[in-house]
């Protein structure tokens, strides 16, 4: 199917010809399977309703909503019509999300009832007029005409599809604007990646306004006609259950809700638990630290890979290869599917084993941030997108993750990587999360701390764990103070957010 038409649009025609009956769609929570023929017939009712509104080819369309089975149907419904998807990311402030429907020149904005409260608000910030569409998260399809008439819709592969922003926790967020070949090849190397099947079933827990959830766990199983149980969220006592009940044989998830489940359960509570057809586990979003990948492994007994991918590069560009052949902890892989190299300061590839820019380049990485030329210019080397992700590539292929580059720690004119002192953290049996980052120092330039998250009950304190990181990394890298805090900052993906622990700790006067 590779060398097929690069759209959302093609791949629903053809498996609701060729594969009718197979189940595309699981909600787990209403117990309602969608077949490909049922799924494509209720887009085409998603189509009609579309142009109903108005809306022409390359319209913005905006979703405020859960996930849900009218989610899964907004996303794909808008995609095929070819319009493009806005999903706004919930956990965003009124301030992002305002600047984001009012930059993305969407005029109506699909909520659910969970989230009317919320768009009523942005749409009052705006100074155009938009529609605001209140829909059920499991019956809006219902709602719709029954006889909607299919007409022909052109779509190809340059025709934009969805347009999501950034977190933009260093200013206003950035639109990446990602064409249907774009998204279709970042879904291609997810199912590359991991030799995914018509036999194989996702567990989505990731929300599908991240680009995690809406790549991997919605069009991979789209593109290789294998099927998807979407939840409304993550819960760490349904996770399990839901895997066992469906049946699902892969899942992809985040560092912290690896760290939940590690927490949560023992090898007791899994005995009950029906992993017959389980394949694999799947890390990305952040970086997973070696001791928590391990644990997970030990514990569960079932294959974890750590990948790596990005908003600009419709999810993966580097994965850990699949069992039996060789994972290395602490990496997140290889490239599959695009090209990843190391550069230095001027552009150029450094040697293997040399710390440098991760840059990429494929048909997945996106051609531009919507409206924002200057930013799109600071973002490429010639095709080369740069990730600002600092690393090296040793003689195997395998990249190694140092931090961003903004995040990185500078002591005394010595780079230090927080990721460093992170995994060393992870070490100790006491931490469930940590995250080192740099304050400001009248001796050093900058100094490191660290805010952590211990077990319960757990009765370590700053000292030990002071000891704990010197010990293995000498004083002059070790944290300085150690914040014991309830939980760390997080954005809408899980992904602990550095630089806001600082904010949190010793908030601006």
């Amino acid at each position: 199917m590779s060398d097929q038409v690069k759209t959302v649009k093609h791949y629903l025609d053809y498996h609701a010809k060729h594969n009718p009956d197979k189940i595309f769609v699981i909600c787990p929570h209403t117990k309602k399977q969608i077949s490909f023929l049922e799924f494509k017939q209720n887009i085409e009712k998603i189509v009609s309703y579309l142009r109903e509104q108005n809306l022409q080819k390359g319209d913005a369309v905006c979703t405020v909503i859960e996930n849900s089975i009218s989610s899964i149907y907004l996303m794909l419904g808008i995609m095929y019509a070819g319009m493009v998807q806005v999903p706004l990311n919930v956990v965003a402030g009124e301030d992002q999300l305002s600047y984001v429907l009012d930059h993305s020149d969407s005029n109506i904005v699909f909520t659910s009832h969970q989230y009317l409260d919320l768009s009523k608000k942005l749409i009052q910030k705006q100074t155009r007029k938009i529609e605001l569409i209140t829909v059920d998260k499991n019956t809006f399809i219902d709602q719709l005409n029954q006889s909607a008439s299919p007409f022909a819709i052109e779509v190809e592969e340059p025709n934009p599809a969805l347009l999501m922003y950034t977190s933009g926790t260093t200013g206003k967020p950035k639109g990446v604007m990602l064409s249907n070949k774009n998204i279709i090849s970042g879904g291609q190397n997810c199912i590359d990646a991991h030799d995914i099947t018509t036999k194989d079933r996702a567990m989505c827990v990731l929300p599908l306004f991240h680009i995690n959830g809406a790549i991997n766990t919605v069009l991979a199983p789209l593109i290789s006609g294998s099927s998807v149980v979407l939840c409304e969220k993550f819960s760490v006592n349904n996770f399990w259950k839901f895997i066992s009940e469906f049946q699902c044989t892969w899942f992809s998830v985040v560092p912290t809700i690896i760290s939940s489940l590690i927490n949560k359960f023992d090898g007791t509570a899994m005995k009950h638990i029906d992993l017959k057809n389980f394949r694999f586990g799947r890390s990305a979003s952040a970086a997973l630290a070696p001791e928590t990948h391990k644990k997970f492994e030990e514990l569960f007994k079932i294959p974890l890979i750590e990948t790596m991918g990005l908003t600009e590069t419709c999810s993966p560009i580097l994965s850990n290869p699949m069992p039996p052949k060789i994972i290395k902890y602490g990496s997140p892989g290889i490239a599959v599917g695009n090209e990843v190299k190391i550069f230095d300061d001027t552009f150029k590839e450094v040697a293997r084993n040399t710390i440098g820019q991760i840059v990429v380049r494929g048909d997945n990485v996106m051609k531009e941030y919507y409206k924002n030329p200057e930013a799109t210019e600071k973002s490429f080397s010639q095709d080369w997108l740069l990730t600002g992700d600092l690393g090296l590539m040793d003689e195997d292929g395998f990249v190694f993750v140092r931090g961003r580059i903004k995040e990185l720690i500078i002591k005394g004119g010595e780079n230090i990587s927080p990721r460093e002192i992170d995994d060393v953290l992870y070490q100790n049996s006491e931490i469930v999360e940590a995250a080192a980052f740099a304050v400001a120092c009248d001796h050093y330039g900058e100094k490191v701390e660290a805010g952590v998250v211990i077990k319960e009950n757990s009765s370590i304190n700053e000292k030990e764990l002071i000891e704990h990181c010197a010990s293995l990394l000498g004083a002059f890298k070790s944290p300085s103070k150690i914040h014991f805090l309830k939980e760390l900052p997080k954005g809408s993906s899980g992904k602990i957010q550095r630089l806001k622990i600082k904010d949190i700790i010793y908030p601006a006067k």
